[in-house]
């Protein structure tokens, strides 16, 4: 009896968790807040959204500290199920790239033809040009290139924290991911920066809010990605990684690298091809 329920494959049969469900009530109660404070519906909407966004919190905390302890204490993550993780994420990354070309592809829906002759309300509202008249884009050559080199030498950082890792080098690892939580804080303080000295405003516009949404949300996935490489260092102190076991760590560096890559294709698209012609003074 004491073999039948013995572990006979290297699969990982999780337990059952209360966080799905804590996490899914969260997030509702967290988007039922923001709705109703956004249309100033009642005046306790502020505080429905923050506990949502508690419990949320309380999830996030929840859950990566059981995965954690999946894969240190109880060593639940063997090979096989590392692959699974591997494909796991590399779909989830797939994923997110196909929500990015969804707001390149409504950018460029409007930019490419501004003056489409099967869009006359288009035409009409944009003025038959991109950047529509009366539109004073951002210069790409000031903040937009300082957030860009920014970005990329966070890419060197936690890639020189990845080899790090990789030689037992604790010390490499922690001052890389320091480094790289600092450039992504450093990052999101500039874009809030260029955000407040906007010439234009989400509504009203079709480049506003083309821009805001793209911008936007790769703003968003900086902050997580920052997030994600915090929870990182933590685990790093508490000695989680190692050269062999560090699955986490390498999801956190691939998450970041996609955020990169993402940037340079805003950076390319929507700050210098999208800025237009310079006017001649």
């Amino acid at each position: 009896m004491a073999n039948a329920h013995a572990k006979h494959h290297d699969y990982h049969l999780v337990d059952p968790s209360p966080w799905p469900i804590v996490g899914s009530v969260s997030v509702f109660v967290m988007a039922i807040g923001a709705i109703f404070w956004m249309h100033h519906t009642f005046a306790a909407a502020p505080y429905i959204f923050f506990a949502g966004l508690i419990g949320v919190a309380y999830t996030m905390i929840g859950w990566w500290r059981d995965v954690a302890r999946e894969a240190t204490h109880q060593g639940h993550h063997t090979r096989v199920v590392q692959i699974s993780h591997r494909y796991g994420m590399i779909l989830f990354i797939a994923s997110e790239v196909m929500f990015f070309v969804a707001w390149f592809w409504a950018y460029f829906n409007v930019a490419l033809f501004p003056a489409d002759v099967h869009m006359v309300a288009r035409t009409e509202f944009v003025g038959g040009v991109w950047p529509p008249k009366g539109i004073e884009t951002f210069d790409p050559w000031h903040l937009p290139l300082l957030n860009t080199l920014i970005l990329l030498t966070s890419g060197s950082t936690v890639t020189w924290a990845h080899h790090a890792l990789l030689e037992d080098d604790r010390e490499g690892l922690k001052w890389g991911l320091i480094l790289t939580i600092v450039l992504g804080a450093a990052f999101t303080a500039v874009q809030a920066y260029e955000y407040s000295h906007a010439a234009f405003k989400f509504s009203g516009n079709v480049y506003g809010a083309t821009f805001f949404m793209a911008t936007g949300f790769h703003g968003a996935h900086v902050l997580i990605g920052t997030t994600f490489l915090i929870v990182c260092l933590l685990r790093a102190y508490l000695g989680h990684f190692t050269s062999k076991q560090h699955l986490g760590f390498e999801f956190a560096a691939w998450y970041w690298h996609f955020v990169d890559v993402v940037w340079i294709f805003l950076f390319a698209c929507i700050y210098v091809w999208g800025a237009g012609v310079p006017a001649a003074n």
